[in-house]
């Protein structure tokens, strides 16, 4: 894990085309904004979770007992 200290206005670049603008830092809460292509899925890590639960499911549907 890469573990960064940015300052507001700044911005953390994953490769060519995904960027993360650091807006607001308020206490030991960070606001940041994320452009990446459209074809890029961003979700917080507990959606995606439920996601991929959903997904999971619906390809192994379980028999009515």
């Amino acid at each position: 894990m890469l573990v960064l200290s940015r300052a507001v206005g700044e911005i953390i670049s994953i490769g060519d085309d995904i960027a993360l603008h650091i807006l607001e830092l308020n206490g030991t809460q960070v606001k940041f904004g994320i452009q990446a292509p459209t074809g890029v899925n961003v979700h917080r890590a507990e959606v995606f979770e439920k996601i991929v639960e959903r997904q999971g499911a619906a390809a192994h549907p379980q028999p009515n007992a």
